[in-house]
């Protein structure tokens, strides 16, 4: 058995109103609005936090690296950071590399 939807359309000259396009631009408007406040808002939060985190870095911080190699900073200058991953092994690291502080985990 097949079923049939026909839509049928008024002629554009019987439109009643001729609030099509004003109601299509508010609903493009609002879908915006929504895509704002859940999606670009929440990211940019994001963003910033990790921005001021990586300025509030210090010398003997654990860190880990986007890399997911663990360590404690050693030197901090304009554009990298410098971690020591065991003893005498220092890997230099672009800042925006460090993702978390690992300072307030205690160790397993």
């Amino acid at each position: 058995m097949r079923t049939f939807v026909f839509l049928l359309a008024p002629a554009s000259g019987d439109v009643a109103g001729g609030g099509g396009g004003t109601s299509f631009l508010l609903m493009m408007v609002l879908v915006f609005v929504v895509m704002w406040f859940f999606m670009i808002r929440p990211q940019q939060k994001r963003q910033k936090e990790l921005r001021r985190f990586r300025e509030s870095l210090q010398k003997g911080d654990k860190v880990v690296t986007s890399g997911g190699i663990y360590g404690t900073i050693v030197e901090i200058k304009d554009n990298y950071i410098l971690v020591e991953v065991d003893q005498n092994v220092r890997l230099r690291f672009d800042k925006s590399c460090i993702l978390k502080d690992m300072t307030d985990v205690p160790a397993k």
